[in-house]
């Protein structure tokens, strides 16, 4: 049964190393904590290698260190949606609103205007501009480019990841690419950051946690609010967190270019019209 998962840890502890038994301990003492901690995070928090905690679930018959966490959370009925059972549409509605709004105000508070300006820079001085993701990430990274796309022609967004990886291999010093993801973790992205900055290019990411495998690749981070545990995924509140760091971006960069951006929004705008009743 789920519930017995932390039991299955205690019960396999005598066969673990001693960097094992260190995450164990932790673990067993902090359910709740690790299930809002990146990989790199719980490694710290244990005074161990990133390698020791994919080691620790690999002794416990895991894939990886994100099925540990679907595991974790299960055997606590984790599901952190902020909605309770059979909660009415009316206070449904409040509280749906109530975590959307925190998410974007958890932003705002973890926003570090240096950063930011650095980003900001970056994505004015690039030739070309990648906005790329996996999964529900991918999302924002269309929604960002579709938005940038109404003013300059310099911005991407491939979606298949196969493709993704060919651009990055192929990348310049002139290219920026801007990676969207929550845990920093997925190993499509971390390959796509790994190749950007072996072509030379320049590496900006979004994501929650500062210290992750894809931000030690990244010039730049720009941190997004909203915890959520291995059960939230598709997470609205996690979008509006990282949607309003693109916005941010996006009305920086118009404000600083105003005149080209005015008159290409004039001509995108023109150019569907015509599809408009």
């Amino acid at each position: 049964m789920e519930q017995s998962f932390v039991l299955e840890i205690q019960a396999a502890y005598n066969q673990f190393t001693k960097a094992e038994k260190k995450v164990a301990d932790y673990v067993i003492g902090n359910q709740q904590k690790v299930l809002y901690m990146s990989i790199t995070d719980l490694a710290d928090a244990c005074n161990v290698g990133d390698t020791s905690v994919y080691r620790f679930c690999r002794s416990m018959n895991l894939q990886g260190y994100q099925e540990f966490k679907m595991r974790l959370s299960l055997g606590q009925g984790t599901a952190d949606h902020g909605a309770e059972e059979n909660e009415g549409a009316h206070d449904m509605a409040e509280t749906v609103m109530n975590l959307n709004i925190r998410a974007i105000k958890e932003t705002y508070a973890l926003l570090n205007m240096e950063d930011f300006e650095k980003a900001l820079e970056m994505f004015c001085q690039a030739g070309r501009v990648y906005f790329f993701g996996i999964g529900d990430s991918l999302l924002t990274a269309q929604e960002a480019c579709n938005k940038f796309l109404r003013v300059t022609n310099k911005v991407i967004c491939i979606t298949d990841s196969h493709m993704q990886a060919m651009a990055a291999s192929t990348a310049t010093a002139e290219d920026l690419f801007l990676i969207v993801s929550y845990s920093g973790s997925t190993k499509d992205n971390i390959l796509v950051a790994s190749l950007a900055k072996q072509s030379g290019a320049k590496v900006a990411c979004i994501s929650h946690f500062r210290k992750s495998p894809l931000t030690a690749y990244s010039d730049v981070t720009l941190l997004c609010g909203a915890d959520v545990s291995p059960l939230d995924g598709g997470s609205m509140a996690v979008k509006m967190g990282q949607l309003y760091l693109m916005d941010l971006l996006y009305q920086e960069y118009y404000s600083r270019n105003y005149k080209i951006c005015r008159k290409n929004n004039e001509k995108t705008s023109s150019a569907v019209l015509a599809k408009l009743f």
